[in-house]
């Protein structure tokens, strides 16, 4: 029975080819290839009325899921409620700075 001890990944998790470049070249060749579709004629370009329409699908998809909507609006509610915090602290620190400072110039 042959062990392959020496390998330490698992067969097939390997990056080769397109996966193995760097960002800037994906990101060359698959700009080659938009303007190639492009001069072709063959790409496909949205319509404002078109991007709407595949936002709002987007949209209702998302909106079925009612507990990731829930969770939506608790971040929200956590964010705007840190950042009303930080701010009254803000603007408790700034008051405290100004009347030692020796009062309230107007």
């Amino acid at each position: 029975m042959a062990n392959n001890t020496t390998n330490d990944k698992p067969k097939g998790t390997a990056k080769r080819g397109f996966a193995a470049m760097d960002e800037a070249t994906q990101r060359a060749i698959a700009s080659k290839g938009g303007q190639a579709a492009h001069q072709k004629g063959t790409a496909h370009e949205f319509d404002s009325e078109e991007a709407r329409r595949a936002g709002q699908k987007g949209g209702e998809a998302v909106s079925r899921d009612r507990e990731h909507m829930a969770a939506i609006g608790r971040k929200g509610g956590e964010s705007r409620q840190s950042a009303a915090r930080a701010n009254a602290e803000k603007n408790r620190s700034g008051a405290s700075e100004q009347s030692a400072k020796g009062g309230n110039k107007q």
